[in-house]
């Protein structure tokens, strides 16, 4: 890539892995389900009204607005809140790029091959070691969500590959509008009226800041930079940048958080890393066809493009 594209891409990592900081900074200020229905609706709303009309069918709007707005985004916001550290939170996430490949070989037929499968062994390794480290600094339960929330990440990547959405941004921008209202329902249930009125009232610069961090440039500048890396470059270019996000993740949260990062949790990063590494470049076999004369199977899609090779890049909105 041409330097200024290399020092761009470099910049939306940098920016995605400071974001888990900026995240933590948030959640001092907000219910995690209400500064997450926040973030989604100032990254839609006004720009929802500017994009024209969605470019998909609104059923892939839903389904990765939910699974990413309300599952992935909601169980990191909770798990961050109950504990789970910012600098592990950018590395766990990680592990996205297996679910991604588990479910398309699930759903989509795409048979992963042995670099590929080498890769996603690597990385699960890598998470047992971080859940050895968290299990004897920190609670379970948290680093169990933000894992979960890395397995709707993967369902939100499946989905939008589906859809390949024709104006990225348009479609960034509709599926942000989708999770506000159910983010803020399951907020004013859980966590309660009072709660949210106390915090909303109470609204000061650095909780305003936070909300204008991740909203606007993490996820419009940082969605529409990247986006416009992968108009230019193979994805294969591009895609390596995002494993710097734990890289700056855990340095920053070291650096602005005070966070320490043990010897086991270094070797966690790097198991994790190199696994996603191998699992997001390896490739994947296309499952063989089956005979005109046979059935399809139960559960597989049958559609025109299901036995296309998924690419198990994030969808790179953070």
């Amino acid at each position: 890539m041409r330097p200024a594209h290399t020092g761009l891409a470099v910049l939306v990592a940098a920016l995605w892995g400071v974001n888990f900081v900026v995240i933590d900074i948030g959640l001092d200020h907000f219910p995690p389900l209400l500064f997450c229905a926040l973030r989604f609706l100032l990254a839609a709303v006004p720009a929802v009204f500017l994009v024209g009309r969605p470019c998909v069918p609104w059923r892939w709007i839903v389904g990765v607005g939910l699974a990413l707005g309300v599952g992935k985004f909601g169980l990191l916001f909770i798990g961050m809140n109950t504990g789970m550290p910012a600098g592990l939170s950018s590395l766990v996430l990680q592990v996205q790029s297996v679910f991604t490949a588990l479910i398309a070989f699930a759903f989509l037929g795409e048979r992963p091959g042995p670099v590929r499968m080498l890769g996603m062994a690597v990385a699960l390794s890598g998470i047992a070691v971080a859940a050895v480290d968290e299990g004897g600094s920190g609670p379970l339960g948290a680093f169990a969500l933000v894992l979960v929330a890395a397995a709707f990440w993967g369902v939100s990547n499946v989905l939008t590959r589906k859809a390949s959405p024709g104006a990225p941004f348009n479609f960034m921008v509709w599926s942000s509008a989708v999770p506000v209202l159910p983010l803020l329902a399951l907020s004013l249930l859980f966590e309660g009226p009072a709660r949210d009125a106390g915090a909303l009232r109470d609204l000061d610069l650095p909780g305003a800041g936070a909300i204008l961090f991740v909203a606007l440039v993490t996820t419009l500048f940082g969605f529409s930079a990247w986006s416009r890396l992968l108009q230019r470059y193979d994805a294969s270019t591009v895609a390596p940048y995002s494993l710097l996000v734990p890289v700056f993740g855990m340095s920053s949260a070291a650096l602005f958080l005070g966070e320490s990062v043990s010897p086991l949790r270094w070797c966690a990063g790097a198991l994790l890393v190199a696994g996603v590494a191998l699992t997001s470049l390896g490739g994947a076999r296309k499952r063989p066809a089956r005979p005109a004369t046979t059935a399809a199977a139960p559960g597989v899609p049958d559609a025109p493009g299901a036995g296309l090779a998924l690419d198990p890049r994030p969808t790179p909105t953070r």
